[in-house]
């Protein structure tokens, strides 16, 4: 699928229309995950934040290390700015986010206009893998560095591997909620060296260089780059520490970094550089998330995540050597109020990817097509509405207090069935997905259609699992 497995070359000869308009009542010996019903009654009350942050309904099975997750502008939040972006704001540059990841899937050009390539260096840095959009993050986790222990509030990130925070002394630094991180106070920070393996594997241009110390950049795909030394330091994941954690030491920023008030960021991608590699002797190769349904609520970060506990379907986990810090998956269908639609199976050729960052989910044009068709069928008592910028499958609820929804599933190879939640439907009046302009471009699982589930990722054992209203 795309990157790993060729595509389907005969999918042109398909007729697509007919795919569109039937559905399939298509059932086989499968798992599901969440609540397998047709329709789902629903207060719009309930998508809405409170002014307060609620604690969360539920906890991970199991794990190494448990860290509480929340919505950077919600108020459970450490961060003292809770400004929420516009909604036209946030799909903005989640279409420019998704456009970038399906360009470095594609081969194609992935700078979107935003600069070097991340893999030419100058004098005094070695680039690291370009990284991704940085103004669509939106879930954060509170950490500690150092020795003495300083508080971090860092994004997390599966579509990252290379984790930092900024330091003192910086030239050019964000305003952050948290004091910045002073290596010169910690006992057990340590710079690597510009002849050490570590600083070597970052980049593939040679060793960046200066005072003796191994210098990084990681530019990001909307233009912001952080800059700064190559270190270690004693990381604090709530009771567990985790020694030498390799990370960057940021003394230089630019680009969207500027209008933030986070720390920094962790990566959870598939790299080497990534928390998950490097803490993978101490907690294992398999971690999970819940994103909590609304911004008023909470939900954790698990590291050493159990793999075999029960309430989860699973799903095997694709991977890419040309493109390693995604994780991919296999959709293979849709539901939409219990009835699997139509769409041949060339219409997920492209391949998935489940990813942290990424808002809304990126369907194919035809499976999008498909499911914003039964989806509106299924709504014909509500009114339309004109579309949200992406998202084009809208409803006029004025007046209405509550309505009623189909329930909306995804089916994953092996038989996984994942019943979405009704905030991962619906966004703002609206469906909560929206289409690629072909469907030779990479899809996409959003960390809204993610939302209430622990997602475990078991890199080890090759799998993806979901365990509905874990949070």
């Amino acid at each position: 699928m795309g990157v790993w497995e060729a595509r389907n070359s005969t999918m042109a000869s398909v007729p697509k229309l007919l795919a569109l308009l039937f559905f399939c009542s298509c059932h086989s010996l499968t798992a599901h995950a969440g609540d397998d019903q047709s329709y789902k009654f629903l207060s719009l009350d309930s998508l809405k934040s409170d002014a307060v942050c609620s604690e969360p309904k539920a906890f991970p099975l199991s794990g190494g290390a448990t860290l509480p997750l929340y919505h950077r502008h919600g108020p459970c939040s450490p961060l003292t700015d809770k400004k929420m972006p516009t909604l036209e704001e946030l799909l903005r540059r989640d279409q420019l986010r998704a456009a970038y990841i399906q360009r470095k899937f594609s081969g194609g050009d992935a700078k979107g206009g935003a600069g070097d390539d991340g893999q030419q260096s100058d004098a005094t840095t070695v680039p690291t893998t370009l990284g991704t959009y940085l103004d669509t993050l939106q879930y954060v986790i509170p950490v500690s560095l150092g020795s003495p222990a300083m508080n971090q509030t860092m994004f997390i990130d599966t579509g990252s591997d290379v984790s930092w925070v900024q330091c003192k002394p910086c030239s050019q630094c964000h305003s952050q909620a948290d004091p910045l991180f002073d290596p010169s106070s910690s006992s057990t920070y340590s710079p690597f060296s510009c002849s050490s393996a570590t600083c070597t594997q970052l980049g593939q241009e040679g060793n960046g260089c200066s005072n003796s110390q191994c210098q990084y950049i990681v530019r990001y795909g909307d233009g912001s780059s952080t800059t700064g030394t190559y270190s270690s330091d004693t990381l604090v994941l709530g009771s567990n520490n985790v020694t030498n954690f390799q990370f960057g030491c940021s003394h230089m920023e630019s680009g969207f970094l500027l209008d933030d008030q986070t720390d920094g960021l962790m990566g959870l991608g598939g790299g080497a550089q990534s928390l998950v590699s490097q803490t993978a002797r101490t907690f294992g190769t398999a971690f999970s998330y819940c994103l909590p349904p609304t911004a008023g609520s909470s939900g954790f970060l698990t590291l050493g995540a159990g793999t075999g506990g029960s309430g989860f379907v699973t799903t095997p986990m694709l991977r890419s050597s040309r493109v390693p810090t995604f994780y991919g998956v296999r959709l293979v269908a849709i539901r939409v109020g219990g009835r699997q639609l139509l769409i041949p199976p060339w219409g997920f050729s492209a391949g998935t990817i489940m990813d942290s960052g990424t808002i809304i989910t990126r369907l194919p044009r035809t499976a999008y097509s498909a499911l914003s068709f039964a989806f509106r069928a299924a709504m014909r008592g509500y009114l339309p509405a004109p579309p949200n910028g992406i998202l084009t499958t809208c409803f006029d609820f004025r007046g209405q207090n509550n309505v009623t929804i189909p329930t909306v599933a995804l089916v994953f190879s092996g038989g996984a069935v994942v019943n979405l939640d009704a905030s991962g439907i619906l966004l703002d009046d609206c469906l909560a997905f929206a289409g690629n302009n072909d469907d030779r471009s990479l899809g996409i699982i959003g960390n809204v259609q993610q939302r209430t589930f622990e997602v475990l990722y078991d890199v080890g054992g090759s799998s993806v699992g979901f365990r509905a209203g874990a949070c």
